[in-house]
């Protein structure tokens, strides 16, 4: 499909068939969405080319801290001329290249400019140290790196040095590196020269005779099935896998979120998430694309008082973030002097909101059409979500429901599908789910099954309606004394405290027990840590053996640059001070 149809159709309303939405039909927990209207088949490239067409003059994007503004026809202008310089460089359909970067709109032409060559963009953490980014850029064997110059403690160009010193004396696109064999070049962000390298600005040029020619014969060639988009997986245990995603895949997980949001080519969407992340790069920049909407970044990364600056200046209608960015916000002094009355929407996603914080964000920052979204990578990354017509008890305690061209289902440990209401495996199935992890069949096949259902790890209980409650990750569940302890359960009591700001609630190993259940909590300014009186209040809600055993009030957690806390750092840290605090019992 070309142009305005494939515009026009792809106008999805978030409600199946009738037996599908009659309550009665859900006995066990297996759920599908919507396959009335077809998904989109078209490449990134070219649906990206059909939007700056139909919407030239329509404000595409916003880099505050970069000052840049520029409408489609400008921003599309901009890609090709990426586009072309890294045909120059050689680089062709299905090479690797990294992107290594906070947010900014350099990061933002990389993402277009690659897909519509057909290159595979390798996003990588801004955090990664030597050893890390080494790991990725061999794992997939990139030819190429894209790279800021440094960001925050991070500084990009001497890790690679570190890692290559022959760039020191090679000429840029001509690296012979023993630590990263396959990598040819790197080109840097900003205006200084270094031994080795090539500048952006350098290899963005502007368009000259059959430029555009080219660019349209190679996109001829293009598949919407190929393979676009390499994430790396942020595991626990282990090395980290890498996701590889479609054209398919994303960019029709970017239209369908884009219609659950209601956007249309009117609306501004702040994105404060990083781009490196499927929720930046999916469900800010192609959710935008999807309609002609602006794309707003506040900052290199998440600042609350950016954000909330941005969305006040540029009257955004929607915003995105993680539960711990949206309570940043709120707390954050000044924040009633802000005007946030043009905010609508917005995807909160990357953990399981508190039901009080969603009351808030909806009534403290006008967000009453906020939608919770859950997925994770491999799904692109969205397979569930809450519809703005729900009630309000679904949009504050589940996680919605399975996606149009998307099943969902329950399973227990032998596979079977579960009852409704019974806990289980959140497994999906659909349009979204990756290729597999890339040169890893092994890890696939253990996340894949043979029927193609994608198994998430996570545990989740679904309703007579097909909506999902995520109450704990298999590998986080507390099984104290042979009870199973789901910690979501706990930090909802625990939230609902008018002392507690956060909380998380994990296991830690008990010689006695197995597992004793141990809570970190953060408190309003000003609150007194009372931990007796915290567990008096647990006692009257919840039974007695999920009341936290351990204690800890802090002021931050251990997280991942998404915004993700990591429970099994906060495990180990915390079975360290058990065991230190035991040593000092025993030699009193």
């Amino acid at each position: 499909m070309q142009g305005g149809v494939m515009l026009d159709i792809v106008d999805l309303k978030l409600a199946g068939s009738s037996s599908q939405r009659d309550s009665s039909v859900l006995s066990i927990s297996e759920f599908s969405g919507p396959i009335d209207m077809p998904l989109a088949s078209q490449t990134i490239g070219a649906y990206f080319e059909d939007i700056a067409n139909r919407y030239p003059d329509n404000l595409a994007v916003v880099v505050q801290h970069q000052g840049i503004r520029w409408s489609y026809s400008e921003y599309q202008q901009h890609i090709d001329e990426l586009a072309i310089g890294l045909l120059e460089l050689g680089i062709k359909p299905g090479d690797r290249v990294g992107i290594w970067s906070p947010n900014n709109i350099e990061w933002c032409l990389t993402q277009f400019a690659t897909a519509k060559i057909g290159a595979i963009m390798v996003c990588i953490n801004p955090a990664y140290r030597p050893e890390e980014l080494k790991y990725a850029l061999t794992n997939v064997a990139c030819s190429a790196i894209i790279c800021a110059e440094k960001f925050k403690s991070s500084h990009y160009l001497e890790m690679l040095y570190q890692l290559a010193p022959e760039l020191l004396t090679c000429e840029p696109g001509k690296l012979a590196s023993a630590a990263l064999p396959e990598l040819k070049s790197v080109i840097r962000m900003g205006d200084d020269l270094s031994a080795g390298m090539f500048n952006f600005n350098h290899i963005k040029r502007p368009l000259i005779d059959n430029d555009r020619a080219i660019l349209d014969s190679l996109a001829a060639t293009l598949s919407p099935s190929d393979a676009i988009n390499i994430q790396y997986t942020s595991g626990t245990t282990g090395s980290p896998k890498g996701a590889t995603l479609t054209h398919h895949n994303i960019l029709n997980n970017g239209l369908l979120v884009a219609e659950a949001m209601k956007l249309t080519s009117d609306d501004k969407l702040c994105i404060p998430v990083p781009l490196y992340h499927c929720f930046g790069m999916v469900l800010g920049n192609l959710v935008c694309i999807a309609k002609g909407a602006a794309a707003v970044f506040p900052g290199e990364s998440f600042e609350p008082q950016a954000t909330l600056t941005a969305v006040e200046t540029e009257r955004c209608t929607g915003l995105h973030g993680v539960p711990t960015m949206f309570i940043a916000m709120l707390e954050l002094d000044g924040f009633k002097q802000f005007d946030l009355s043009s905010l609508r929407t917005g995807i909160m996603a990357g953990a399981t909101c508190p039901e009080e914080v969603m009351r808030r964000v909806q009534d403290l920052m006008y967000m009453q059409e906020v939608l919770i979204g859950y997925g994770q990578t491999e799904t692109s990354p969205i397979n569930h979500i809450t519809e703005i017509d729900a009630a309000l008890i679904k949009r504050v305690t589940t996680v919605g429901r399975a996606m149009a061209h998307t099943q969902v289902k329950i399973i227990d440990e032998s596979g079977d599908t579960v009852a409704i209401n019974q806990s289980g495996e959140v497994c999906s199935k659909g349009y979204c789910v990756m290729l597999g992890y890339w040169n890893d069949v092994e890890k696939t096949q253990a996340t894949i099954d043979s029927q193609g259902w994608l198994h998430s790890g996570d545990i989740g209980e679904m309703d007579d309606e097909g909506y999902v409650k995520i109450v704990g990750r298999i590998k986080d569940m507390i099984i104290r004394g042979g009870e199973n302890i789901y910690p979501r359960e706990i930090e909802e009591k625990l939230y609902s405290h008018a002392d507690v700001l956060d909380a998380a609630v994990f296991g830690v190993q008990s010689d006695k027990y197995g597992e004793e259940v141990c809570a970190w909590i953060k408190l309003r300014p000003g609150c007194l840590e009372i931990k007796d009186e915290i567990r008096h209040f647990l006692t009257d809600k919840i039974a007695y053996f999920k009341v936290p055993r351990y204690i800890k009030f802090v002021t931050e957690y251990p997280m991942t640059v998404t915004g993700k806390i990591q429970k099994y750092k906060m495990r180990d840290l915390m079975y360290k001070e058990v065991c230190e605090d035991l040593y000092k019992d025993l030699h009193k």
